[in-house]
């Protein structure tokens, strides 16, 4: 009986796998550029959050960039102990803390947006410009339409 062959190539005609491994890689090289400077993905995911949407509670930023509660607050423990963020009660009600950004935590995350930035260069280095622009314009078309897709 003849042992049937296997194409190898398979797998590298799904899109799926293929975006996986993009974002294993991807993933790894972020992590690696923010261990470098004694950080990690949730602590920039965090930062970036308080400069697109402000101060907020320690809830919406944590439903914001998906993080679980007990995490969100380590996470906001340890920028707060650096002095990047600041955790006050909400004026509005006192059973929430309001997280806000603080100028050294603004400065710092210019810092953390260079090392994310080149961990997207060496991700996407194969690709010129244009192709990076259209890779990100395409996989932001296939996020939205699955964000909105019950």
């Amino acid at each position: 009986m003849a042992t049937e062959e296997r194409d190898p190539s398979r797998l590298r005609n799904l899109p799926s796998w293929l975006v996986n491994q993009v974002a294993i890689a991807g993933n790894r090289l972020v992590a690696e550029a923010l261990a470098g400077a004694g950080k990690r993905r949730h602590h920039y995911a965090l930062l970036v959050a308080l400069d697109e949407v402000g101060p907020a509670s320690q809830a919406d930023l944590g439903r914001r960039i998906m993080i679980d509660r007990s995490d969100m607050v380590a996470a906001v423990n340890e920028l707060g102990e650096q002095r990047l963020v600041e955790r006050a009660p909400d004026p509005d009600d006192r059973r929430r803390n309001v997280v806000t950004m603080t100028a050294a935590g603004r400065k710092r995350l210019r810092e953390l947006d260079r090392l994310v930035a080149g961990a997207q260069d060496e991700l996407l280095a194969p690709l010129s410009a244009a192709e990076r622009t259209r890779l990100v314009r395409l996989l932001t078309r296939v996020v939205d339409h699955h964000a909105t897709t019950p």
